[in-house]
Order: C-alpha cells, then structure tokens, then sequence
C-alpha cells in the first residue's frame, strides 16, 4: 500500500507533460459549438437506429412525462 502514493503522483506528472506538450487541457468548460458537432453525429446515429425523427420524439416525450414534464 505504501507504494501507491509514488505512482499516482507519477501519472499525474505524465499527464501534465503530455497535455504541456500537446497544448491539450481538461479543465473549463466546451465552446457550445464545439459541444454542438460532438452530439449531432450521436443524434444522427439515434434517428437513423429508432426508426426517424418521430420515433425519437415520441420516446423523449415519454421520458418528460415520467420525469413530470
């Protein structure tokens, strides 16, 4: 148990010299559009797998209703 300290804290050094090189960051929030062009294609997906837009509609409407909507 004793060596777990030393390696966590080694692979958070790693990731800080990873995202330092790669100029990437995990902290603050997403620009809405870029937020946006991540669902779309899941949305896509979903219409394209339930059968269309009223499918998809139908169901969302569902789950507000349970949710007290």
């Amino acid at each position: 148990m004793a060596q777990t300290a030393p390696r966590a804290q080694l692979r958070t050094q790693g990731r800080k010299a990873y995202a330092a090189a790669f100029g990437t960051r995990r902290e603050g929030r997403r620009h809405p559009l870029v937020a946006t062009a991540m669902v779309l294609p899941l949305a896509a997906l979903l219409v394209y797998a339930f059968g269309g837009w009223e499918a998809v509609v139908t169901q969302a409407s569902s789950v507000g209703v349970m949710l007290g909507r």
